[in-house]
């Protein structure tokens, strides 16, 4: 089954078994803020060397016009919701990539999109 990554799992312990995975480079932008914002060098390093590790294991899927039509349009419904877009543009964006992708979407983050759980195809890995 192909399945597109959170970045929860990415930085996760457990490696998802038996899916074609894939990674939207919304995940590279959080990846590299962590390691950016990383308080210590021994964490500055560990994240370093994770995303070296995602960088060379995937060819992030890009942000196209028709992803930023969906994240759009995902950002409109949390808004009519009650929900605070502007806090989560990033899962918003991997959740846009899944949708045009027409793939589950694998996070550990469930809560982060309950919001939009009937626009998107999130599961737990």
């Amino acid at each position: 089954m192909r399945v597109l990554l959170d970045t929860s799992v990415l930085i996760g312990e457990d490696v998802p078994i038996d899916v074609e995975a894939a990674i939207s480079v919304a995940s590279i932008t959080e990846l590299h803020f962590g390691v950016l914002v990383a308080a210590h060098e021994d964490e500055r390093a560990r994240r370093v060397d994770r995303l070296a590790a995602v960088e060379a294991a995937f060819d992030p899927l890009p942000i196209t016009v028709e992803t930023a039509r969906a994240w759009g349009r995902l950002a409109a419904a949390v808004a009519q919701r009650g929900g605070k877009p502007r806090r989560r543009q990033i899962d918003l964006a991997i959740a846009a990539t899944a949708e045009v992708e027409g793939v589950p979407l694998l996070t550990h983050n469930l809560a982060d999109f309950e919001i939009i759980k009937d626009l998107v195809d999130v599961r737990r890995p």
